[in-house]
């Protein structure tokens, strides 16, 4: 190994640090290196990040990997489920996890998805969602049942924030809830789909890392697609043709993913203000506006 890794300046300023964490990012160094140990893995570059994990190029038997290292706890532990489940279909492959370390050996890829143009990120995505949506697991939580708790807080989220949002929205999203949560689909679905999880392959030209797996709906997370990527679409007809071409790379009715669209937007906005964010809350009505949520 050559030596302690360092730590990037800007994950160390990651806001999950101000609140937590800090014994975990202050050990972190030391326990790459004894992962490394146990897995037998040399280092092989520096360092790469999301917002809560790094990633490290790694050898072993002039083989390349990607040490990712995360603070150990469900998080870690769903991620490993979801990617040994759908196991390289449509995702990066898990070689080796200890989920107890928050440690996980993956394949090593490329450039991530948020670099390229929006209109080709947005195909991207809509073709992986019906890549990754077969047959999901029985166990797993559904997009049917998320709806049904989420209808029955959002209400007292909008009465909590009065004068946040147009009561509106809230009402437009209501009225698909019932539809939705009544849903038979059984489908896998990643439930953090967006461009910046998503990085090029070789064995297939796009791979999703840190999938979260339900069962249901592929639909449930086009609205995240959009809003992620809301500040690159000049104005409403562009929002308009990345929708559309979600939904014909992927497959989806144009109206029922419309409504997906609606519900989990304006969820997100709520719980967005209720958290105190305040750019995110103007995309999604942005978003909402783009495509006629009345």
């Amino acid at each position: 190994m050559r030596g302690v890794i360092e730590l990037p300046q800007s994950f160390l300023e990651m806001p999950r640090w101000w609140t937590e964490g800090a014994d975990w990012l202050a050990g972190l160094p030391a326990a790459v290196e004894q992962q490394c140990s146990r897995w037998g893995l040399t280092i092989a570059g520096p360092v790469a990040h999301g917002s809560n994990a790094v990633v490290v190029p790694v050898e072993r038997g002039g083989e390349q990997f990607a040490l990712r290292m995360s603070p150990p706890g469900d998080e870690v532990s769903d991620q490993v489920r979801a990617l040994r489940w759908w196991d390289g279909r449509g995702t990066v492959r898990l070689y080796d996890a200890d989920a107890a370390r928050g440690a996980m050996l993956l394949e090593l890829l490329g450039d991530p998805l948020d670099e390229r143009p929006i209109r080709e990120a947005v195909e991207v995505l809509g073709g992986l969602m019906r890549r990754l949506g077969v047959d999901g697991p029985a166990d797993a939580l559904s997009t049917q049942e998320i709806v049904r708790t989420r209808a029955r807080v959002m209400e007292g989220q909008m009465t909590g924030q009065p004068g946040a949002i147009d009561r509106a929205y809230l009402t437009a999203a209501l009225d698909v809830a019932d539809q939705l949560a009544g849903s038979e689909a059984t489908a896998a679905v990643n439930g953090d789909l967006h461009s910046a999880q998503v990085l090029r392959g070789e064995r297939e030209e796009w791979l999703v890392v840190d999938p979260l797996l339900y069962r249901g709906d592929v639909e449930f997370d086009l609205g995240r697609v959009l809003w992620t990527r809301l500040d690159e679409m000049a104005d409403d007809a562009e929002i308009r043709a990345c929708f559309d071409i979600v939904v014909r790379a992927a497959g989806l009715d144009h109206s029922y993913a419309r409504d997906w669209v609606v519900f989990r937007t304006v969820d997100y906005w709520l719980w967005g203000l209720s958290v105190g964010l305040t750019t995110d809350p103007v995309r999604c009505r942005r978003l909402l506006d783009a495509l006629s949520y009345r």
